[in-house]
């Protein structure tokens, strides 16, 4: 699975450049300006609506949410904090105002980080009406007694969220779930990133001659939106969902993270951990735990897909999360790169996880099928081993990942011997456990 795109990289970097600017939310036009962006590079992507209200389980839709301008002025007519220099100095779904008041007041509705004097934090109000401006703790400081003329040019009103869906169909009807989301400002790591990598990935995926799973991605707001989309089909993803990708916090240089499934155990759990280890990634192993992304709503009780997440660094754990320090210069071409080829890693194991079950007993006879070394090396005596150890656990019960951890293999190389094996009529390839052992 090699996408023949060599810039995709350089690609996915613009990619997040081009949408980092724009002023995003639970629903509004910055949400369908993603949207429509990430449909120019994915034509297929269906663009959905969902009418402010609609019931969604224990939720309700909530109105749609614009914002044209925002600002702190003083006495002299000077803008202090002003929302065009940067989308994070509103608190998310702020409520239109247009007030003078005194600095006492206005502080009750300010927020800053005392720990990080030149950062601005991410505040939402989306269902408490209420209103808000985010800075510098450094601008905060630097506020003295007085007026202040406080401006937010905002819009609460009946519309429409936003989600965008696409299905890649396969040569069969399980699915893997690829889900990242859309609803934050300006903020690199924990926001753009996460869509660049998975468009990447829809890409490689449709430049596939075949594909075996079928593939359902999902670009939602987040907690709300996957509440929404699973209120929708959670009956068919729990009947056809194999394996998943919560795609988020993808973009910077530092080590990666794992948080698992909530059982641990699942397919996707299986295979990320192996394409970690087998490619000596470093990485944190998180626990469920730890959760705060939408796995939530994908492994909650009553829905219960196997979905996990690999990320670089988790949201959450790194200085610059929810700040305007979560920049550009805080994601890389290299770093956005380094996710996309694990995550596409995991996909070429998901599309190779077969069972295999040996056609004869005992070891067969490999010099008369050419597949014994005719010199005997370190390296040829190695290769037997690996091939006859397959063989040994190819009981039709065991899939090749489980095969390729309890030999100390990869898939990949797994998937070769396999298909070697297969080839000369040793073994018999089935997409599900057999339940029994081989007797003749």
């Amino acid at each position: 699975m090699v996408n023949k795109n060599k810039n995709i990289a350089e690609d996915m970097y613009r990619w997040a450049t081009d949408i980092f600017p724009i002023c995003r939310s639970l629903s509004g036009s910055g949400v369908r300006d993603t949207l429509n962006y990430i449909k120019k590079l994915l034509p297929d992507l269906v663009i959905h609506e969902v009418v402010s209200g609609s019931k969604a389980f224990d939720w309700v839709v909530p109105d749609e949410w614009e914002i044209t301008d925002a600002y702190i002025s003083d006495e002299a007519g000077t803008v202090l904090v002003d929302f065009k220099q940067n989308n994070l100095h509103v608190v998310g779904y702020s409520e239109p105002v247009d007030i003078w008041m005194e600095k006492e007041e206005l502080d009750k509705h300010l927020h800053s980080i005392p720990e990080q004097p030149e950062a601005i934090p991410y505040v939402t109000t989306y269902y408490k009406r209420d209103w808000g401006f985010c800075l510098t703790h450094k601008q905060r400081k630097a506020l003295t007694s007085g007026k202040y003329h406080v401006v937010i040019k905002s819009n609460l009103k009946s519309g429409v969220l936003n989600y965008g869906e696409l299905i890649l169909k396969g040569k069969e009807d399980k699915e893997v779930l690829l889900s990242t989301y859309i609803c934050h400002p300006s903020m690199a790591n924990n926001e753009v990133s996460g869509p660049v990598v998975t468009t990447a990935l829809v890409q490689l995926l449709q430049s596939l001659e075949e594909r075996r799973y079928t593939y359902r991605i999902v670009f939602v707001p987040e907690t709300i939106g996957s509440i929404i989309y699973l209120s929708k089909h959670s009956k068919e993803m729990r009947e056809k969902t194999i394996a998943g990708f919560v795609v988020t916090c993808v973009g910077d240089d530092n080590n990666y993270s794992f948080l698992p499934s909530r059982k641990g155990d699942s397919l996707s759990d299986r295979i990320a951990q192996h394409v970690l280890n087998v490619e000596k990634i470093k990485y944190t192993h998180y626990s469920f735990l730890d959760r705060g992304s939408d796995e939530r709503q994908y492994c909650s009780p009553l829905i219960d897909l196997p979905i996990c997440s690999i990320m670089r660094s988790k949201y959450g754990t790194y200085p610059e999360y929810h700040t305007s320090l979560d920049d550009l210069s805080f994601i890389s071409s290299s770093g956005l790169m380094g996710a996309y080829q694990v995550i596409s890693s995991c996909l070429k194991a998901l599309e190779s996880n077969y069972y295999y079950k040996v056609t004869l007993p005992c070891e067969p006879q490999l010099g008369k099928r050419g597949l014994y070394p005719m010199l005997s090396t370190r390296n040829s005596g190695n290769e037997v081993s690996t091939m006859m150890d397959f063989l040994a656990y190819a009981d039709g019960n065991i899939d090749l990942i489980d095969i390729a951890n309890t030999i100390g293999s990869s898939y990949s190389i797994c998937a070769e011997i396999a298909s070697n094996l297969e080839k000369h009529g040793l073994l018999e390839k089935h997409t599900r456990q057999l339940n029994y052992i081989f007797r003749k």
